[in-house]
């Protein structure tokens, strides 16, 4: 497989016979989709900044909430959860989605706004690759992100939804790395995995965004 990820949430995962888009934004963001084709997106939640299926061509399968879904030989699970840690009182709710394909489990958190809960973790925990959410804001925060990351215990955590700072203030990527106990590591452009090629410890893997 191989995952490059294209800016805020969004990421092409490639497998060997189909590709997946996760969480397309809209232009209005600041930054652009590019030209992407893909026969399935996922949407974890109704905001102009994830849902953007018009910017996907291929007349694409849309996946926009929580339950299973087959599509390819790519098997979704999506998992309820919330925008905010009220219960989505704030911001409403927001849907995990489990994605298995080629033989690996990736796990997409949208725009996570707590800690998972129990009924939650149950359904993560096998993720072997951990998409995450680290920028605050409307989002867990970098302390949060670890704390979900040793919940769930994945191989591999690809931070997401951040802009590097301007100016002073504190680059959420550095606090991140912090959090994590690592030095700031060289982004690279995608990641290309395979099952066997899995690290036996956590790795943490910085990809540089596309848009």
């Amino acid at each position: 497989m191989e995952i490059s990820w294209l800016g805020h949430s969004c990421f092409q995962l490639r497998g060997k016979n189909v590709t997946l888009i996760t969480d397309p934004f809209s232009p209005q963001l600041g930054y652009s989709l590019g030209k992407i084709s893909a026969p399935i997106v996922t949407i974890s939640h109704n905001h102009p900044g994830h849902n953007y299926a018009a910017g996907v061509s291929g007349n694409p399968r849309i996946v926009s909430g929580p339950g299973e879904y087959e599509i390819s030989d790519v098997l979704i699970t999506g998992v309820a959860s919330y925008h905010d840690n009220q219960r989505g009182q704030e911001l409403g709710r927001n849907t995990i989605y489990i994605i298995h394909m080629d033989d690996l489990v990736v796990c997409h958190l949208g725009d996570l706004g707590h800690i998972l809960q129990e009924e939650q973790l149950e359904e993560v925990a096998d993720a072997d690759i951990l998409l995450v959410p680290i920028g605050g804001q409307n989002t867990i925060n970098a302390a949060q992100a670890a704390e979900v990351i040793s919940q769930v215990e994945p191989h591999i955590i690809i931070p997401m939804h951040y802009r590097p700072s301007v100016g002073d203030a504190p680059n959420p990527l550095d606090k991140f790395c912090r959090e994590m106990g690592i030095e700031a590591i060289n982004p690279q452009p995608k990641l290309s995995i395979t099952r066997s090629a899995l690290p036996a410890e956590t790795q943490v893997v910085i990809l540089s965004s596309r848009g």
